[in-house]
């Protein structure tokens, strides 16, 4: 058995096939809603729209996205992860190119909202896919290289769309070209991905001696195997709650300052549209190890243990976020310094975050705790831009966002109180419920 073990632990398998793959759809998923908030601030003159308004259209789409997290989820424990991404990529790909007819406010709050639709559907279901394939000691790392999908996005993405941009001479073609990645996500769910290690072993591309590896690490329980109301086991978990109300204000931090990043740049400091594109990419760069270094903490440092990465995160966040929008016009270097530390603390989180219900849940229930989870964090996505679009202030020069961001550090100091408060042991249903005894535990 430690042979076996051995084996399976250091030989490359198809469960590294697996993330990569989910990892590729995920990137084109950012593709198009990151796509959005880098061209905002034309947008919103090409529509002629308020700061508010654009805030409420660039918000308006994670209030979509959060119920979706929801159905999503559900939908991912029932029929199987696979299927439900393979709806999202269809709905959000063809949703994209409609962007680029967009005319009238109207038409953009509408596409927002079927964006979000098409995409919430495609978040839990890549989780409850990689809790299938990997063991517990495994799920930080994973879970971190996953999260990197939202850092390395936008951090090439503005290049890439603005370098597009001026060859087409409009924003509008290029969500048009936007759209054809999809097909290529199609092409790698369909040959790449299955729901469960079982069908690959059958198809003979994986070895006996990594799904036993697998196997032998998945969280489970005895107590909700099979059961089919996995969203009414999680709510009764105390710190499901707790775990909610961090994550929504992870999420609020990230996109709140994700949202309003390009036109904090392109207003405040007045950067060119190719020089904000550079500039927007710059945290997303440096988040990438952040995201990577926070797995690698959550798993091999702190013997998966989430709270330390997260309260790192957090509390370090608070003095960035709370300095980044008084940065003095024109301090290009001290401007570059503050896009550094914000893109590293506030990424540090999402490897533990994420690894949280990976860990404590079983993985017969995992999609129904990452889905409902996600969908009440998402609502931070969906307030805290439109929140902050109000704390925008337009001054003789152009536009003041410091109000916005000290909002984050606030929402930075809630997360960090609320994970003190955390616990992270596994959740069995028997210590909840007197009808179920201790022996029907296995992990």
């Amino acid at each position: 058995m430690g042979q076996m073990k051995t084996v399976g632990k250091k030989a490359w398998g198809y469960r590294y096939v697996i993330l990569v793959a989910v990892w590729l759809l995920y990137v084109i998923n950012y593709f198009d809603r990151t796509s959005v908030l880098i061209f905002l601030p034309m947008i919103r003159d090409d529509l002629g729209l308020t700061p508010a308004e654009a805030g409420f259209g660039a918000s308006i789409f994670f209030f979509a996205y959060a119920f979706a997290q929801i159905s999503g989820g559900w939908l991912a424990d029932r029929i199987g992860p696979k299927k439900v991404m393979g709806i999202a990529i269809v709905v959000f790909s063809g949703v994209t190119f409609l962007t680029g007819l967009v005319r009238s406010y109207t038409q953009f709050i509408w596409i927002r909202l079927f964006l979000g639709l098409g995409e919430g559907h495609h978040f839990a279901p890549a989780h409850k896919t990689i809790a299938n394939w990997f063991p517990k000691k495994e799920k930080g790392t994973a879970t971190s290289f996953f999260s990197t999908a939202w850092a390395f996005g936008p951090a090439i993405i503005p290049m890439i769309i603005t370098a597009l941009a001026a060859a087409f001479g409009s924003w509008r073609p290029v969500f048009y070209v936007l759209a054809v990645p999809g097909l290529l996500g199609m092409f790698i769910l369909w040959y790449f991905v299955s729901n469960k290690p079982e069908e690959m072993l059958k198809k003979g591309r994986m070895t006996q001696e990594e799904f036993d590896y697998i196997q032998d690490g998945l969280v489970s329980d005895k107590t909700v195997e099979g059961q089919k109301g996995g969203m009414s086991i999680v709510v009764r978990d105390k710190n499901f709650w707790i775990y909610s109300l961090v994550l929504f204000c992870n999420l609020a931090i990230y996109w709140g300052s994700t949202t309003w990043i390009s036109s904090f740049l392109y207003d405040q400091h007045h950067f060119s549209i190719k020089t904000m594109g550079a500039m927007v990419s710059l945290p997303y760069v440096v988040a990438i190890i952040a995201m990577l270094l926070g797995g690698r903490l959550t798993d091999k440092v702190f013997k998966n243990k989430t709270k330390p990465v997260l309260l790192i995160s957090y509390i370090f966040s608070i003095p960035v976020l709370f300095y980044v929008g008084m940065v003095p016009t024109g301090n290009v270097p001290i401007i570059i310094t503050m896009l550094v530390l914000l893109g590293f603390f506030v990424n540090l989180s999402f490897g533990a975050v994420y690894a949280y219900p990976q860990i404590r849940y079983s993985k017969d229930i995992v999609g129904s705790a990452v889905g409902l989870s996600n969908g009440f964090g998402q609502l931070g996505s969906f307030v805290s831009p439109l929140i902050a679009g109000f704390l925008v202030v337009k001054t003789a020069s152009g536009y003041s966002y410091t109000g916005a961001f000290i909002f984050f550090a606030a929402l930075s100091v809630l997360a960090s109180i609320g994970t003190l408060f955390l616990k992270e042991d596994k959740f069995v249903l028997n210590k909840q419920s007197q009808s179920v005894n201790n022996s029907g535990t296995n992990i």
